[in-house]
């Protein structure tokens, strides 16, 4: 019998990283090697874990000789918008640094390397995009994602970048609020909350994430794919389907726009992504934002039970 391809998951104690660690072991198609910076937080067996500090050049080239990994799904990063913009040497080296030592190594060992991006290369002047559109990001976060995506592309070997938007889920130890959870949460407490409806994503479950950088791993793809929710919706408009799902107070909710807001990081007004290309290519098939509330209403209970 063949022995299994393995495959090495960076970022595993993450929401997406506990995502695709979970999908895998239930797949069975790869060995699964999970690391991490520090413990594993990770529930379950069926995979190995390895503590990797990735802004670390000699502990990215140990771990990645000791278990030869033959695809790497990369989605360990500093994705915080604003404490990028206000430490961005902090961002620098989780999202450059940490990329460019992987990425040297994978290229010694042949890899198949998959690279998560993120729809904030973009300006934000016009959406959904396809893969085809120029990026140009407007924030110090996009910047430093780009510049991983050209050290990927630059690479002799397989390579492939999944780009995603405003991803959503549970993680297991419910540590990480998302839009659907703080919405719920704010109008069962009877509180007014603000959300602007001037900016435009594709919302992206976690589980449909882990599944599209699964594909591409599973097929060998390589290029650019863009992978996230189907539905092109402003923050509001997400906001009222999360009330309307749960039937709570929908005039708790008031409509603004991102002038009322002022934070660190300019975010852009208008992404969201075209999903063609994965679908036809990949046979990505995500599921719609409604679905994907009623999918983490359940995890909810689970998790509160």
């Amino acid at each position: 019998m063949a022995t299994k391809k393995k495959i090495l998951i960076t970022g595993a104690n993450g929401l997406l990283g506990q995502k695709l660690v979970n999908q895998l072991v239930k797949e069975q198609q790869f060995q699964v090697i999970a690391t991490g910076r520090g413990s594993c937080r990770l529930p379950g067996d069926g995979f190995e874990y390895f503590q990797l500090n990735l802004e670390n050049e000699e502990e990215v080239a140990k771990v990645l000789s000791e278990t030869q990994p033959d695809v790497i799904i990369h989605g360990a990063a500093m994705t915080h918008v604003d404490q990028c913009e206000l430490n961005q040497e902090d961002c620098y080296k989780a999202n450059v640094l940490a990329t460019q030592y992987l990425t040297a190594e994978a290229e010694k060992l042949k890899v198949h390397f998959i690279f998560v991006s993120t729809d904030f290369v973009f300006s934000g002047e016009e959406g959904p995009l396809s893969e085809e559109a120029v990026p140009d990001p407007v924030n110090y976060y996009g910047e430093t994602k780009l510049e991983g995506e050209r050290l990927v592309q630059a690479m002799k070997n397989k390579w492939a970048i999944a780009r995603t938007v405003l991803v959503f889920g549970l993680g297991h130890d419910m540590s990480r609020s998302n839009i659907i959870l703080w919405v719920k949460d704010s109008l069962e407490a009877g509180k007014e909350i603000q959300v602007v409806d001037d900016q435009f994503r594709t919302p992206t479950l976690a589980e449909d994430l882990a599944a599209g950088c699964i594909l591409i791993a599973n097929q060998g793809a390589e290029g650019v794919y863009h992978i996230s929710g189907p539905d092109y919706l402003t923050p509001y408009q997400m906001a009222v389907e999360t009330a309307e799902y749960f039937k709570l107070d929908q005039s708790l909710i008031k409509r603004t726009d991102s002038t009322q807001f002022t934070q660190p990081a300019k975010r852009p007004l208008k992404t969201g992504f075209k999903i063609e290309k994965a679908q036809k290519e990949l046979g990505f098939e995500p599921k719609s934002f409604r679905t994907a509330i009623g999918i983490l209403a359940k995890q909810i209970i689970l998790a509160r039970s």
